[in-house]
């Protein structure tokens, strides 16, 4: 989720996010712990004492290794099993997990963006192997949609994030902006108005750089009725998201976007809304973290505007994923560990401490009682997502966020074209 990216890459929610190897892992063949009842009481101490690995990736400095490191105390204590914890940075996740299941050695759980490429090789755990039916009535639809692979759940979505307009009350009261604007001409409107204020003034932050394209492309197309696939299909070059690009493209034509939004990323357009320069920014609860810390921008969150008047603002999501890799006498302690895991007190700590969403519908109850999160919760439960289901997605992702940011300075069509002729075949 993407976090530094996904949720930031997120993650989740970046990215993308949104959105960490090496070490053997150790899984007992023998006498493997007995997983406790339902998601809501913890596992009884097994017999014989199984020892499993989790590769986690790391959303922040201060909080995600001292959360995993107390869980599995927790862990330990409540089930007599051991886990392993190993925290790798975002940066190093895709390459080192991949070369750790090339080597017939993955982690027993492995927190990654990206799971449908082990599910299609039968490398995981489904749901109905690992989790009980308390949690799987509790996670919300749009995630467990998100997580299954040809009907079978094999992604268990450890938190989440929602994208978000964000906006500068300062600029807008300085340009005479009474609200956030509700439809694309209302926004490129607005975004004329800011710019014009001069000294720097930027009418909005446009990030289409490789680390994460897809996620402000996709909550664009998906506020004019666009979508990577439908009905089984690629669709990315459907005449919604030529317009969606080709909208996209004009407003750095008109100048109302930063200098380069083809190479700019994520944290550089946050970066410039955090310096009090842009009108408005698709950000996440992380973005509205720093910005209460810093104290400098006052700032509004509101729904996407739409292509149509009267349209219904949609959100991108993004979750990430604790798949479970499939190793003998590892299943009940790999049951053990979700039991853990998706209890209130330990899922919902880790996502307030990173600063995401929940993955649960008593999550998104919990989280309720914050006002500041009212525009992403209302939407979280019916959030799109990105394909993640399709095991050629990864590959297609990359592609995207190669050549997306082109557009801006070439033919948004003609980018899109071949980026469905990739996706047609394979990736």
């Amino acid at each position: 989720m993407s976090s530094k990216r996904h949720l930031p890459a997120t993650g989740l929610l970046a990215g993308t996010t949104a959105v960490v190897l090496g070490l053997a892992a150790c899984s007992g063949g023998t006498g493997a712990g007995s997983a406790g009842g339902g998601g809501g009481g913890g596992s009884s101490a097994t017999k014989g004492a199984t020892t499993i690995k989790l590769v986690a990736a790391e959303y922040s400095k201060n909080h995600t290794k001292a959360f995993w490191d107390q869980f599995a105390q927790a862990y330990k204590s409540k089930t007599g099993n051991t886990l392993q914890v190993q925290i790798v940075s975002w940066d190093d996740i895709d390459q080192q997990s991949s070369t750790m299941v090339q080597n017939n050695n993955p982690p027993d759980i492995l927190n990654l963006n990206a799971y449908a490429s082990y599910a299609k090789d039968g490398l995981l755990y489904s749901a109905d192997e690992v989790l009980s039916d308390t949690v799987k009535s509790d996670l919300l639809d749009a995630f467990v949609k998100s997580g299954s692979y040809q009907g079978k759940m094999y992604g268990m979505p450890d938190l989440s994030s929602a994208r978000a307009m964000f906006y500068n009350k300062t600029l807008f009261q300085k340009a005479g902006i009474s609200a956030p604007p509700k439809t694309w001409a209302e926004f490129q409107a607005d975004a004329t108005k800011i710019a014009g204020l001069g000294n720097g003034a930027i009418g909005y932050g446009l990030p289409l750089g490789p680390e994460e394209s897809q996620g402000e492309f996709s909550i664009w197309m998906f506020n004019n009725g666009g979508d990577w696939k439908k009905d089984g299909k690629w669709t990315i070059n459907s005449p919604e998201n030529v317009e969606t690009l080709t909208f996209l493209k004009s407003l750095a034509t008109k100048k109302l976007t930063q200098n380069n939004p083809g190479k700019t990323n994520r944290q550089d357009a946050f970066d410039l809304f955090a310096s009090g320069k842009v009108g408005m920014v698709v950000g996440f609860s992380p973005l509205a973290g720093k910005l209460d810390a810093d104290k400098k921008v006052q700032y509004g969150v509101a729904p996407m505007p739409t292509k149509a008047d009267g349209g219904t603002p949609q959100t991108f999501g993004v979750t990430d994923y604790l798949m479970a890799f499939k190793k003998k006498g590892n299943q009940d302690a790999v049951k053990a560990f979700y039991d853990l895991y998706y209890q209130k007190d330990q899922v919902n700590s880790f996502i307030k401490a990173e600063g995401f969403l929940p993955v649960t519908k008593s999550g998104i109850q919990e989280f309720s009682g914050d006002p500041k999160l009212k525009t992403y919760l209302e939407t979280l439960p019916n959030a799109h997502l990105t394909p993640t289901d399709d095991p050629t997605w990864d590959k297609v992702k990359l592609a995207v966020q190669q050549n997306l940011g082109t557009a801006i300075t070439g033919d948004p069509k003609a980018v899109l074209d071949k980026l469905q002729k990739s996706a047609e075949a394979g990736g």
